[in-house]
């Protein structure tokens, strides 16, 4: 992966950012990581939010392309995102800690890819693709080619794929399948080697990756069949020329084309064209299912398939999710139900879009965890529901809760959390079949043999083996059957996130004087409230709390765009919105309303009855609130006093071009002393002023009105000064209903300007600040007359805002000047040459400047001065504006003094990569609930605190539930000291999460390990750890040479002679009857390796094929059958092939030699010598038939693995081969999952499974997983003593002995060598974090 460092001018610190509402132009382009970061693209920039309490982590703006000689462009719309599928590298004896677990390819409408590392905010590679011509990127996938080598794969333009090398930056293959469009990318779960390709006409590339070279990638066409006629007529309409280079999304932005892997079974892929769901088997290469949308339901927009069930939930156009579920033994889905995900009450007109859905696969792992881990709930030890928020009826059973993420146009992301209920007396029955089911030898989790019989996933078993079809919907009609129980889906909204809600016209702070809290008071500036307001085009109001970087409120004001927004004091605004009659009369119909923040109260004001000949223009509101100014286009002035029924006091009919009132007055320092004089007038700098003398600058002028200005103004007036069309300056004073000219002293005449227009100004008593549209600066003392002026040599000035000033400022001059071009520059007015010691930034990086204003929140000199930024993107930016240095602008990360959330951010992915690796071991060795209590506030405040009460300070190790058998037990109380800073925040985990471990921690070994490693967003992993007890209780089966003490053997011996039967009666088992359930173990079905279980996957599988047709077709059912020892059936197959057929011969000859099953020593010579001639001619599977026939399974295994059937090969040897012949086939799968597929959490249980710990334990160690290795010894040396310990009970009740089992597991023994390493290897290992944890420093985000 890359480790080049960026570049300073590629870096931001983007802490203080809010980033605009994500559009259609983004292509729904969002990710979620196994860890739980969402990321989603919104504009410009992405987004990383926690999906768990939906806080918003950091925003990243992609940064503009630039091209030599030009000036920098506009940064365009990110249309991808995804996360690197790569977990916490735990390599610290070989490389440094890094982040490469948090990287995320990005890319854009200009084809470029960019690789960021999230920890850092910067871009570590650039991936260019050809310039011309630029074709925008529709999606983005990360492919593994080998363990630590990723390719990127990208749909490029239309109709383009292309894999990227992300070592050396290039592209390494190119497809063009023109002139289909293709639509998006997904890895295969099953292979990380293996993805495909979707089109928008159902062309299906179907691309295997095997290396980094050109010729090592694989690729096959297929077709899905479906209706085009829609897309043809698109095509049509649509307008030749560059708009064809875009991608399908920018093309087609509603005709959505998607798919996903199923996550349960191989070949299996679900597609949704606009109208129509479609099953597809890969290995068949046909479809197995399709089913048309019902009349009256939106087009699709997306599929998810759930992790845990067979389930599928699609997204629709208008905002709707309908829910799937597949019937029992087929691959049909039908629709259960169809769900709201934008609420109709409280959303604005028209109704938002939803872009994107997400499944959250972090939530289902830990769920995984939580029921194979922990008692039933309806035990006394259980008796809380951990992972739910909500409170559930008693009279209904939870069978299923999945979290889903949402996004939509409007800012808003939703948090949904979805459960699947049954009835009542469903409840009963599922408890009482669980009471009765057959308990396995060792439990799963800890040392409750009956933990999984009496367990909430054995009730949701039971209970759903007798559903088949599914009525959730109020809304529509149950198509299940009197015998069946109902089962009802429900949706509850669990969180949201509110980010700016649409395109940012306006920009206001607050900068209130005391009269506006206070009857009276002075005009003295109170604390103003670290709020920005932000008016947008859709009409709405959004409040920033720029403390917490967060949309704190958003009020929907106007029906249409904000186009003026002014402060009342601090807790009220006031804006306006004007529309157009139409364009005959000419009539404007003017909107203005006070918005309550307190209340949420939107009161319209001064509400005619007729249109108006003028609109307004613009807004200025007094710094007290008390008094408003309306400025109309060509019509006169008002003046309205803001009382609670707001009162006109007056209107000015003059040429007024712009109004500013007075700031609060500028507090002076403590000390009285002689003010520091200077001059604005300099040898390369030409001032005007009034009495041909040197003018003194602002800030010495500032102190030369002293009872001047303040005696003659009244503590409850207010001024504002204005400009006149004839370039004529004023100032006028409000006084209760009076308003008077405030006399103040005029400059010379040479002041006023006759070549340029005044467009803005900005007054703070005594100055004037004015620009004018041919870019040059004026200022005015309205108490002394004195006057000075440059020019900036720009275009037009749009507007002034002077910086707010605290007591001991060492300038009082110091302006933001915003230019008609968007860029913005800020001058020192109390230096010698403003114009020279400028901070200019000529552009923002990436977009334009459309408004800024300076945050008021400054409360010390040392404070740094922070401008507030409303982007062209629609983002809303904090800038810090370093004015001692020329280099000027950072991104604000100092100037809020304390970050506020209003829950802990508990994301252990987040922290350094050593502390993140220390909290890992220290939840794998067990650590006291306790430990997760604080006496904080922060966590005070929960609303639920962990059981047991804080042990003492001194000693940490008191912390741990004991000392740990293996390592140095020095380090546990050192990684707890690194750990108490996040300890002491409550970001280490949430109340939920804390609360399972709290009940996971004393399970053993392997539960603590599959929790450690769900919460860092190992699936894999925590599967391993789930089902690790299942293999070495497999395992020991096999070894123990007493049959009749295993009573599960007693269905492996009984295994062939069922089979049949329940095959050859109609192909299918009787529902509930089967062990499984589709509502039940989920992704642990990846993790399968036991004889039956094969075999029933298998045996479901020939059901979806039945009703296919074609002699390829034939061929594969063949084969399944013979899989799985139904040769009645394959006989019965083989014969019924035409003699027309070209396999006529071959499957003749085939059926006879299955049928036969007399005399077989002659037979099985000539069916070996025939078998080989068959493979090594044709390649085909009919050796391996023929070898079937003849009892010669081990050699059929072995031909099946050698043409890449391996799940076949498994089948196979379930069903006919046990014992060592068994492991043999088992051990050669793990070999291939391991090495082919690098898939090593698959391969470890494969291998657990055959017998090969030493096998396991040399793969963790090649994978240089050195704490894993450790903990892999002690999880499998507890379960071997539980086994042991069961057997002995069970030997004492039946009078037998247990002699034959080994002491140790055969491998793992003390006196090993690979394990003594092992040891040596981990405690080198913790010294290492040891150190790299002292170094890092806390993380701070």
């Amino acid at each position: 992966m890359p480790s080049s460092r960026p570049l300073p001018s590629d870096s931001w610190d983007c802490n203080f950012m809010l980033p605009g509402p994500p559009s259609r132009n983004n292509f729904g382009s969002a990710d979620l990581s196994p860890s739980g970061l969402l990321a989603f693209a919104s504009g410009s920039s992405i987004s990383i939010l926690d999906s768990r309490s939906l806080q918003l982590i950091s925003t990243i703006p992609i940064p503009p392309p630039t091209s030599a000689g030009s000036v920098a462009s506009l940064s365009p719309f990110v249309t991808a995102v995804k996360w690197i599928p790569i977990t916490l590298r735990c390599d610290l004896l070989s490389t440094e800690p890094g982040s490469s677990h948090l990287l995320l390819a990005a890319a854009d409408r200009h084809g470029r890819v960019a690789l960021l590392d999230f920890r850092l905010r910067s871009v570590v590679l650039w991936i260019d693709p050809d310039p011309n011509p630029k074709l925008g990127i529709q999606d983005l996938c990360w492919i593994v080619s080998k363990p630590d080598s990723f390719v990127l794969a990208a749909i490029n333009g239309p109709s383009v794929l292309s894999l990227y090398n992300t070592t050396s930056a290039s592209c390494m293959w190119k497809y063009d399948a023109s002139p289909e469009y293709l639509s998006c990318i997904r890895r295969n779960p099953f292979d990380a080697r293996h993805f495909c390709v979707l089109g928008l006409k159902g062309l299906l590339l179907s691309v295997r990756v095997l290396g980094q070279k050109e010729d090592e990638v694989v690729v096959k066409e297929l077709q899905i069949q479906t209706d085009c006629t829609e897309l043809l007529k698109l095509e049509r309409e649509l307008s030749a020329g560059a708009a064809s280079l875009s991608p399908a999304s920018g093309l087609f932005p509603l005709y959505m084309v998607k798919f996903t892997f199923s996550p349960h079974w191989r070949h299996i892929i679900f597609v949704t064209f606009p109208r129509e769901l479609v099953v597809f088997d890969l290995q068949y290469e046909t479809p197995l299912f399709s089913a048309a949308l019902p009349r009256g339901c939106a087009k699709f927009l997306d599929v998810l398939a759930d992790p845990n069930n067979d389930l599928l939930y699609c997204a629709h156009l208008d905002g709707k999710l309908s829910i799937w579920r597949r019937k029992e033994g087929e691959q049909v889905h039908v629709m259960c139900t169809m769900e709201e995900l934008i609420p109709s009450i409280g959303t604005s007109v028209p109704s938002p879009s939803i872009l994107a859905v997400l499944v959250s696969q972090s939530e289902s792992t830990i769920q995984n965890v939580a029921k194979l881990c922990l008692d039933a709930p309806h035990s006394p030890s259980a008796n809380v529901d951990i992972d739910s928020p909500f409170e559930f009826s008693d009279d209904t059973l939870l069978l299923s809760k999945t979290h889903l993420i949402s996004i939509s146009d409007d800012g808003k992301v939703w948090n949904w959390l979805l459960t699947a209920e049954g009835a009542g007396d469903l409840q009963k029955d599922a408890i009482k079949s669980g009471m009765d089911a057959d308990v396995i030898d060792v439990a799963l989790c800890g040392t409750n043999t009956n933990s999984m019989a009496s367990s909430a996933d054995v009730q949701a078993l039971e209970a759903s083996k007798q559903l088949e079809h599914v009525n959730g919907s109020r809304n529509r009609p149950s198509n299940s059957t009197s015998s069946q129980a109902d089962m009802s889906f429900k949706v509850s909204l669990d969180g949201q996130l509110q980010i700016l809600s649409s395109t940012v016209t306006m920009l206001a702070v607050p900068s209130p004087s005391l009269t506006a809290t206070l009857a009276r008071g002075g005009n003295y500036p109170a604390v103003a409230v670290p709020l920005v307001a932000l008016g947008t085009q859709s009409g709405a109001v959004d409040v920033v709390d720029v403390s917490a970087n967060a949309v704190t409120a958003s009020f929907s004001v106007h029906n249409g765009t904000v186009r003026g927004l002014r402060w009342l004091g601090n807790s009220r605004l006031v804006s306006f919105s004007y529309s157009q009659v139409n364009e005959k009369s000419g009539g404007y119909i003017n909107r203005l309303v006070v918005t309550c923040l307190r209340s949420g109260i939107n009161r319209a004001f001064r509400v005619l009855q007729k249109p108006e000949r003028a609109p307004i223009r613009a807004l200025r509101a007094s710094s007290s609130g008390r008094y408003l100014l309306i400025l109309f286009r060509d019509a006169p002035v008002e003046v309205w006093a803001m009382t609670k029924n707001p009162i006109m006091l007056r209107s000015l009919a003059l040429p007024f071009t712009v109004l500013e009132w007075t700031l609060p007055t500028v507090p002076r320092p403590s000390q009285t002393g002689p003010s520091r004089q200077s001059s604005l007038s300099s040898k390369d700098h030409k001032a005007d002023t009034t009495d041909g003398v040197s003018t003194p600058t602002i800030a010495s002028s500032s102190d030369s009105k002293d009872a001047s200005s303040e005696g003659s103004q009244d503590d409850t007036s207010e001024s504002f000064a204005f400009a006149l069309a004839n370039g004529a300056l004023g100032v006028f004073e409000v006084h209760g209903r009076r308003i008077r000219d405030f006399r103040p002293k005029w400059p010379s005449s040479s002041f006023v300007s006759s070549d340029g227009l005044i467009t803005a100004m900005a007054y703070r008593l005594p100055h004037v600040v004015m620009g004018d549209r041919s870019g040059n600066i004026r200022w005015w003392d309205v108490t002394t007359g004195h006057s000075s002026q440059f020019s900036t040599h720009r275009e037009g000035i749009r507007r002034i805002k002077f910086s707010p000033v605290v007591p001991g400022d060492r300038s009082r001059g110091r302006i933001a000047v915003l230019f008609h071009d968007n860029t913005f520059s800020v001058f020192d007015l109390d230096s010698q040459d403003p114009l020279a010691n400028s901070l200019l930034q000529p552009q923002f990086p990436g977009t334009l400047v459309l408004e800024l204003d300076w945050l008021p929140t400054r409360t010390d000199k040392n404070d740094p001065l922070v401008l507030c930024i409303a982007g062209a993107d629609s983002s809303f930016r904090l800038i810090e504006v370093n004015t001692e240095k020329k280099i000027g602008y950072t991104s604000q990360s100092r100037a809020i003094k304390e970050r506020f959330r209003p829950m802990p951010l508990c994301l252990p992915i987040l922290l350094p990569t050593s502390h993140a690796l220390a909290l890992r071991m220290i939840l794998q060795l067990g650590v006291k609930p306790s430990w997760f209590n604080t006496c904080s506030t922060t966590i005070k405040k929960r609303p639920h605190l962990i059981p047991g009460t804080p042990a003492s300070q001194k000693d940490l190790r008191s912390y741990m539930i004991g000392l740990p058998p293996i390592g140095d037990t020095v380090v546990p109380e050192m990684l707890l000291k690194v750990l108490e800073p996040y300890r002491k925040e409550g970001c280490i985990l949430d109340d939920e999460r804390a609360r399972l471990y709290a009940t996971v921690v004393n399970k053993g070994y392997a539960a603590r390990f599959a929790f450690a490693a769900a919460v860092f967003g190992e699936t894999s992993e925590a599967l391993f750890w789930l089902q690790l007890p299942r293999a070495l209780n497999h395992l020991m089966r096999k070894l123990k040479r007493s049959p009749q003490k295993a009573p599960r053997l007693a269905f492996n011996s009984e295994l062939e002679d069922t089979m049949l039967s329940r095959i050859t009666s109609k192909g299918k088992s009787t529902p509930g009857t089967e062990r499984r359930d589709s509502l039940s173990e989920g992704q642990l079905r990846l993790m399968a390796f036991e004889q039956e279980e094969l075999w029933e996957t298998a045996a479901e599988r020939i059901t979806w094929h039945e009703k296919l047709e074609g002699e390829q077709a034939i061929q594969n059912r063949v084969h399944e059958l013979v899989s799985v020892g139904n040769l009645e059936a394959a006989v019965s197959l083989l014969l019924s092939t035409s003699p027309e057929s070209s396999y006529f011969y071959a499957n003749a000859l085939r059926a006879v030699a299955l049928s036969s099953a007399v005399s077989r020593s002659l037979l099985e010579l000539a069916v070996k010598v025939v078998a080989a001639n068959m493979v090594r001619n044709d390649r085909s599977l009919s050796g391996t038939h023929l070898l079937c026939a003849v009892g010669r399974y081990q050699e059929a295994c072995s031909q099946l693995q050698d043409a890449g059937c391996w799940t076949d090969a498994a089948t196979l040897a379930a069903t006919h081969l046990k014992g060592s012949d068994y492991a043999r086939v088992l051990q050669r799968w793990a070999d291939h999952v391991h090495h082919v597929e690098h898939n090593i959490w698959r391969a470890l249980i494969l291998y657990v499974a055959a017998g090969g710990l030493q096998e396991a334990l040399a793969a963790l160690r090649e994978a240089q997983h050195p704490d894993t290795a450790a903990m892999f010894v002690l999880a499998c040396r507890e379960i071997y003593a539980e086994i042991i310990t069961n057997l002995e009970n069970s030997d004492d009740e039946s009078g037998s002995s247990t002699n034959n089992v080994p002491d140790n597991l055969p491998g793992l023994s003390p006196e090993n060598e690979d394990v003594r390493a092992v040891g040596e290897y981990f405690g080198q290992y913790q010294r290492k974090l040891v150190h790299l944890c002292m170094d890092s420093q806390p993380f701070n985000e």
